[in-house]
């Protein structure tokens, strides 16, 4: 079992609760259903004494370190960066919106890793930090499907890790995308890794303690 991580990739409030970025640009509705999933997920995985990483995508208050064209692009989606919501400053670091929701929220001793790209090895040390404490299978979960998520699963899996893609804890917009990312997950084999639900892998855990 010391082999298994989890990514929980970008559980914020920006992303996941009233008021953020996400419910400004059209709501919730693909979102919420899965974070009880998400809670059952952690939990077992903490249980197992799996390595836990959790991300935050969010930018300087300047915006200096996020490109003019995401930029952009969020003021097409109706949720410009930096401008001003209900929960601060939308996905700036350091405003309430960019933290993780209450459920999610880290424990003490669980690793934090803050990004400004959509992929979590981008540009960070997470390769390794996973190999130094023995991750070598790695379950994923979070928001955005397709940007975020999908991203960090391809660069896993070219750094050979053995990827997990938790289908019931990972979400985007629009469903016929989302279902879309988890059939490219199961081609050629499994190219990209593993699809499973919350209960098969917290089953997988519980077999291999």
């Amino acid at each position: 079992m010391n082999d298994f991580g989890l990514l929980m990739i970008d559980f914020q409030r920006d992303f996941c609760a009233r008021g953020g970025y996400s419910d400004l640009c059209g709501g919730l509705d693909w979102v919420l259903p899965i974070l009880p999933n998400a809670v059952r997920l952690l939990e077992a995985a903490r249980e197992a004494g799996a390595f836990i990483v959790h991300t935050r995508e969010g930018y300087a208050p300047d915006l200096s370190d996020c490109p003019p064209v995401r930029v952009e692009r969020s003021r097409k989606a109706g949720g410009e960066y930096g401008s001003q919501g209900p929960l601060g400053r939308l996905m700036i670091r350091g405003e309430y919106g960019h933290d993780f929701v209450d459920e999610l929220q880290p424990l003490p001793g669980e690793t934090v890793l803050d990004k400004n790209t959509y992929g979590a090895f981008a540009k960070s040390h997470l390769e390794t930090l996973l190999k130094e404490n023995g991750v070598r299978r790695l379950a994923i979960a979070g928001v955005t499907a397709d940007v975020c998520v999908h991203t960090t699963l391809r660069e896993a899996a070219d750094r050979g890790f053995d990827c997990y893609y938790v289908r019931d804890a990972i979400s985007t917009f629009d469903p016929e995308i989302r279902r879309a990312c988890e059939m490219m997950v199961n081609q050629e084999g499994g190219i990209w890794g593993q699809l499973v639900t919350v209960e098969e892998i917290v089953s997988l855990w519980r077999a291999a303690r």
